[in-house]
């Protein structure tokens, strides 16, 4: 595998174009496009597969189609008091609508329902008393994301970041699509699971391509801007599901601008970093003069004598030859990583991290005291209660470093949760602080972790391993909208285990090191030594 030339400082260079010039800022605006439409893929099926209120259909009184979902007269004597949503009294012989044509004290299934309206799938497909059907579409969402990350990844760290980020744009727009046209419930998980499959890895390699295109200095707040912008595009989704209500309308304005994406590998320029790790010297080279001239910058002579010498591009070429005759001598990537004591120390501590933060940032939304009012207007607000969480990381990454900042939103979170339980249930007020507490320092532990797992691991195998951290926290998705059934054998118990995972999660923090203006690697030599290097002061 060709490596990044051992003379090119690249970190250096950044610095001499600035950290977050505007060739970045002009960069960022098209990445944050597609990152804002991830959050619209990552949350749609809330309101597309969004919960409604039904009754049982009653035949004899009502016919077989239509009928309102608040009963005339006639369902005083033919629905139970309960209300009748999955049984009805029963009819009896011959078939009338009149008070002594139901047994008052027995009651039948229901075979078809009435619903209050066919915005969702649940009426659309007739759902009715099969909840469990409605909220399987999360749950198969989440196995999507799980499958996406690697190969996501694969795509990002062979074909390069900006191919990525486009393919997984415009197959999540058109696996949309298709899906607004499923004439059935077994079509629409296909294409559901299809969509989180091929789409979801848009946030992380738009993440990694932002990052890698800033400066030691602004990795934090370049990070923090894509966290934000996340956010709003949750905030974006219930507004448009607020004016557009009717699921498969809805789907196909969500989903139809994402097919313009194809574009960008027009507008947007690839990684230098990962073209200097697959030997693209002068590729990198034409663009970092590009952003120079953009930032309007003047390089010094040392940076134009790494990037145009020819003698030492002659001699990597000759080595890469060299390389490539003796490749099965050389251990893979992955055997190199798996090897590693340190790495895969790294990458087990990582994972649990992101099963902690994923577990507990979906299982806070599930569990959470639900906020009384408009149903579009208290998922706006909970989106918008992140932001605090990603601008507290941008003021302290920086500042206190990253593993003092995040051990400490951890263990505020874990304190806050396991406190919750313990409050009592007339002092709403504090139940509802201590809960998006744990919402905001949760948010700011996902945000810092996505920055922090990019600094440990290496540029050649980055995405790999950031795409082997997230696919296990997937686990924590896919497990949180089970966490409601803890609350039957104990209420508190969600909560318990959410506080406990987090201070876990925390105390998991001393054994990484901190990487606070410390180079990112480019192999695996120098992720394996930044411990190394912090101690004696970073570089």
């Amino acid at each position: 595998m060709p490596q990044q030339d051992s003379t090119m400082d690249l970190d250096s260079i950044l610095l001499e174009l600035g950290s977050f010039g505007r060739y970045q800022i002009f960069n960022y605006c098209f990445i944050l496009l597609p990152i804002i439409f991830s959050a619209v893929y990552n949350g749609q099926y809330i309101f597309t597969a969004g919960s409604l209120d039904f009754r049982c259909r009653v035949p004899e009184c009502e016919g077989s189609y239509g009928g309102q979902l608040q009963p005339g007269n006639w369902g005083v004597w033919a629905l139970p008091e309960s209300g009748g949503r999955c049984e009805r009294l029963r009819p009896l012989p011959p078939p009338a609508c009149t008070s002594e044509s139901f047994h008052q004290s027995e009651t039948v299934a229901c075979t078809s329902w009435v619903y209050e309206s066919n915005n969702t799938i649940v009426g659309e497909f007739d759902l009715g008393c099969q909840e469990w059907k409605r909220t399987l579409v999360g749950t198969i969402h989440s196995v999507g994301l799980f499958a996406a990350l690697p190969l996501t990844s694969y795509i990002s760290d062979t074909f390069g970041r900006r191919t990525a980020v486009v393919l997984t744009a415009v197959c999540a727009g058109l696996m949309g699509l298709i899906r607004s046209f499923s004439p059935n419930y077994s079509m629409y998980l296909v294409f559901e699971f299809l969509d989180a499959t091929l789409g979801s890895g848009v946030y992380s390699s738009g993440f990694i391509l932002a990052l890698e295109m800033v400066g030691l200095n602004r990795r934090v707040l370049g990070g923090n801007i894509i966290s934000c912008s996340f956010a709003l595009g949750q905030v974006v989704l219930a507004l448009v599901a607020w004016g557009i209500p009717y699921w498969r309308t809805l789907t196909r304005v969500l989903y139809a601008p994402s097919l313009l994406f194809i574009f960008y590998f027009f507008v947007l320029e690839e990684s230098v970093r990962w073209l200097l790790s697959k030997g693209k010297k002068k590729e990198a080279a034409r663009i970092i003069f590009k952003a120079a001239d953009i930032n309007n910058k003047k390089l010094s002579s040392e940076a134009v004598r790494q990037l145009t010498q020819e003698k030492q591009d002659q001699k990597d070429s000759v080595e890469t030859h060299k390389i490539s005759e003796n490749e099965e001598k050389l251990p893979s990537l992955a055997m190199q990583v798996v090897k590693s004591k340190i790495l895969m120390s790294r990458l087990c501590v990582c994972s649990f991290w992101w099963i902690t933060t994923t577990f507990i940032y979906y299982g806070l939304s599930i569990n959470s005291v639900s906020l009384a009012g408009n149903s579009y207007l208290n998922y706006i607000l909970t989106s918008l209660v992140e932001i605090p969480g990603y601008c507290l990381s941008v003021l302290c990454l920086d500042r206190f470093g990253r593993k003092g900042s995040i051990m400490t939103a951890f263990f505020i979170c874990g304190t806050s949760l396991v406190a919750l339980p313990f409050i009592p249930s007339h002092l709403v007020w504090l139940q509802t602080s201590l809960t998006m507490l744990g919402k905001l320092c949760i948010s700011m532990a996902f945000s810092s972790i996505y920055i922090y797992t990019s600094e440990l691991f290496p540029t050649t195998a980055r995405h790999r391993l950031l795409g082997v951290c997230s696919m296990f926290g997937r686990i924590g998705s896919i497990v949180a909208p089970q966490t409601p059934l803890l609350m039957k054998y104990m209420a508190s118990l969600p909560y318990l285990i959410f506080g406990v995972m987090a201070g876990a999660s925390g105390l998991l923090m001393l054994l990484t090191p901190e990487t606070l203006r410390v180079r990112l690697p480019d192999t695996v030599h120098q992720a394996e030594t930044i411990a190394s290097k912090t101690a004696a002061g970073g570089e």
